[in-house]
């Protein structure tokens, strides 16, 4: 199987990581890139990555000569460019998607940043596929839940928005899953975004396996639980093919992962779900099978690469060579198992 192409995330260099106390210092851009170009199985090496638009790998208005030179270096090292994560956030460029108009000005902004720098790669020839990612930018479900329809009405509104300027561009923005973030919580609670914009040429889902098994506990959203704790195995996978055949016509982004069942805060983030080794003992997902549900008929939707996440790992573990064989191990067996030519 020569397809889906297998990507590395470059994120999990920068994200929890900083300069405060019992912060991790963040990892460059280019150790990244060195640290993926390294793994090898068999042979197979990583295809490409996907890229985080922001400090301290990218200032997200860099000129275009320098937004080229990054690409010179990513091609370097033997990559395409895939998906790309507009900084939407609140100390980045964005702000909230439910705020007031100026925050939801902020989260265009940032929108349209990465179409531009999308734009600049795909032109420069080192991106050939590939979402931009986004989410509500509102972090924990308490305000959203003050009043949860007007609210999600208001993340509608700006996503439409959103898409529409992407579209322009000709891109797709795909709408992260994941329990931290407000009107995205849930599995139902992200359908009725999706449904609600109602774009799907232009604004799809992104599923990540390590948020989307949170999905079916129903964290922050009990009353969307499809499993209790103590589950069988018969009633995960049946919880699973429910989940998955609801996202799955939006999905046009996969994130590989792993999950232990732990639900932890980090920094502004509210319970969200914890990025585990491929090979943990823990790991509660069968990540060749899960994978299998969210990657049928990808080639319908324009799927043509997955992507690992490995948000959260301390450095040492990002630092170790075998952590980056074992993931894309565990990227092979899933494209042989569900790919195609």
């Amino acid at each position: 199987m020569s397809a889906p192409k297998l990507h590395n995330a470059m994120w999990p260099g920068l994200v929890g990581k900083g300069d405060d106390e019992g912060q991790e210092p963040p990892i460059s851009l280019e150790h990244m890139l060195d640290l993926t170009a390294a793994a090898e199985v068999d042979g197979q090496k990583f295809d490409g990555i996907d890229y985080f638009l922001f400090l301290p790998h990218t200032n997200p208005e860099a000129t275009d000569d320098e937004l080229k030179g990054i690409a010179d270096l990513i091609v370097s090292k033997g990559f395409d460019i895939g998906s790309l994560v507009a900084p939407i956030w609140p100390g980045t460029v964005g702000d909230s998607a439910m705020g007031t108009a100026e925050q939801r000005g902020k989260f265009l902004d940032a929108v349209k940043m990465a179409c531009r720098i999308a734009k600049i790669f795909n032109e420069h020839g080192a991106r050939k596929y590939g979402v931009i990612r986004i989410d509500s930018a509102e972090f924990g479900v308490e305000k959203w839940g003050e009043n949860s329809a007007a609210n999600t009405a208001q993340i509608v509104e700006t996503f439409k928005e959103a898409a529409t300027i992407a579209a322009g561009y000709g891109e797709r923005l795909a709408a992260e899953g994941e329990i931290c973030w407000a009107g995205m919580h849930s599995w139902k609670d992200m359908l009725d975004v999706l449904e609600g914009v109602g774009m799907p040429e232009a604004l799809g889902f992104q599923a990540d396996l390590a948020h989307t098994y949170l999905y079916t506990l129903g964290y922050n959203a009990p009353e969307h639980a499809l499993l209790q704790e103590g589950y069988s195995d018969d009633e995960f996978w049946a919880a699973y093919e429910q989940m998955t055949d609801k996202l799955r016509p939006w999905t046009i982004d996969f994130h590989v992962a792993q999950n232990d069942g732990e639900v932890h805060g980090a920094g502004d983030h509210d319970k969200t779900g914890k990025h585990c080794p491929a090979d943990d003992p823990n790991g509660k997902l069968d990540i060749t099978r899960c994978a299998g549900y969210w990657l049928k008929d990808a080639t319908d939707r324009n799927i043509q690469h997955i992507c690992w996440d490995g948000c959260m790992f301390p450095n040492a573990t990002l630092e170790n060579p075998a952590t980056w064989n074992t993931i894309l191990k565990a990227m092979i067996d899933v494209r042989d198992a569900h790919g195609w030519e």
